[in-house]
């Protein structure tokens, strides 16, 4: 069972345990927190394929050139 299979109840209880366990005050700081690494992420996940379709796209020109 993955992350994807939570559904709406799901995120809900999710979101109730969060809210008694941290209180409402610190909430939003957590829901930014997790945002900005959550972009962080994104972005890193991006680059490493960028640059794998960069290696790719070098040996193919290797290729043609030979």
């Amino acid at each position: 069972m993955g992350i994807s299979n939570i559904g709406v109840p799901g995120l809900i209880i999710l979101l109730v345990i969060a809210l008694i366990v941290f209180g409402p005050s610190k909430l939003p700081e957590i829901g930014s927190a997790f945002g900005r690494t959550l972009k962080e992420f994104k972005k890193s996940a991006k680059g490493l394929v960028s640059d794998d379709e960069d290696d790719k796209r070098d040996k193919d020109n290797e290729k043609v050139t030979k």
